[in-house]
């Protein structure tokens, strides 16, 4: 079982998390997150030292998370088939299946809300959330290029343009699902592009098993 400690730093991560998310971080105070939160504000410095430390543990653990996620996808989506490109194809759609179900009705994207808010913090946090982006991008390239290796591409391709192209489509559609409160634009678009795979490439010659 955790220790209560440990339960109240996790309970300030999640209303800090859901609190950025609505206001941004520079319109997020840390008495709004202790009002939230039904703590004092000595309880809250037990714990952080002040804004910028919660800033920085908010956003590893959100790349924690998220990397845990996407890897967990992939290594779902291979054991299910040797087909590089069936394993691109079963990765997106679980991917869509994930996004979709969220339990936040108009998720967002943390990494964008600090990129556009990225003068408020440590150059250190910054060049983490683009080096968490890299990795991303990395595990990408490195499933493309399996792909391009078994099914060459009917334009020029790079595995890293692809790559690139799936962060940007993740990224934009869940700036566009946040600004219009539908939780389907990013699952949309991550369809489209599943078809633009298939235009690109052709049909897997292998299905899941």
């Amino acid at each position: 079982m955790p220790l209560k400690g440990d339960q109240t730093r996790t309970k300030i991560l999640d209303i800090a998390k859901s609190l950025v998310m609505q206001k941004g971080f520079g319109g997020t105070s840390i008495d709004d997150i202790v009002a939230e939160a039904k703590l004092t504000k000595s309880a809250f410095f037990h714990h952080f030292k002040g804004k910028a430390e919660l800033a920085k543990e908010l956003v590893e653990r959100n790349a924690i998370n998220d990397l845990a996620m996407l890897e967990a996808t992939v290594a779902e989506a291979e054991s299910a088939t040797d087909d590089p490109l069936m394993q691109m194809i079963l990765f997106l759609g679980k991917f869509e299946e994930y996004i979709s179900n969220s339990e936040d009705p108009s998720p967002g994207c943390m990494y964008a809300v600090y990129t556009y808010e990225s003068m408020q913090f440590e150059p250190s946090v910054r060049e983490f959330v683009a080096d968490t982006l890299r990795r991303w991008t990395s595990i990408y390239v490195r499933k493309y290029q399996q792909v391009i290796d078994h099914y060459p591409p009917k334009i020029p391709v790079s595995a890293n343009e692809l790559a690139e192209l799936t962060v940007s489509i993740v990224e934009g559609g869940l700036v566009q699902q946040r600004a219009y409160g539908d939780v389907r634009v990013t699952k949309r678009q991550s369809l489209q592009l599943r078809n633009y795979l298939f235009l690109l490439f052709g049909e897997p010659r292998a299905r899941a098993a």
